[in-house]
């Protein structure tokens, strides 16, 4: 076989690798398209992740000016700090999942949840963010859960 044909057998057999590989994966806040000059991310079937490193992601949105559009199923956990991203929208139909802040699924010392926790609120809206502070935040089992629509209620622009 010749060296092209290898080559060529390579980069196709890593092109298909990369594509199922990426498929499997929760769509997170990678440009989808832009619109008017600025990068529109879209989001969707995300579980979450580290706070820290979402959090990063995010204050790299909002520098950048990009628009955030939260389209999926679901959105869960971290994932709803993207309603902080700054220029930001919801489907009536995503459902989102609120938790309070712990590490690996154990509870974290008293001073870390509460800084935590204010921290999370700090992304949500006045109304979101006063709700989870009373209530979401003391789930550590689970998530509670808003729909969308009821986010939209609370303030949050709809797609």
């Amino acid at each position: 076989m010749s060296s092209s044909v290898v080559a060529k057998c390579l980069f196709h057999g890593l092109a298909v690798a990369i594509l199922l590989f990426g498929a499997a994966l929760p769509m997170r806040a990678a440009p989808q398209y832009e619109r008017g000059g600025g990068v529109v991310h879209v989001v969707g079937d995300d579980p979450g992740g580290r706070l820290r490193t979402r959090i990063d992601e995010i204050s790299q949105i909002r520098a950048r000016g990009d628009r955030v559009e939260i389209r999926g199923r679901y959105c869960h956990s971290a994932c709803t700090l993207y309603l902080g991203a700054g220029d930001v929208c919801v489907s009536p139909a995503t459902r989102f999942g609120f938790h309070g802040p712990s590490y690996r699924a154990a509870p974290i010392r008293a001073d870390r949840f509460d800084y935590w926790s204010r921290r999370m609120a700090s992304y949500y809206p006045p109304r979101l963010s006063r709700w989870f502070l009373a209530r979401a935040r003391h789930v550590t089992q689970g998530y509670l859960t808003l729909t969308g629509a009821e986010l939209i209620g609370m303030g949050v622009p709809r797609c």
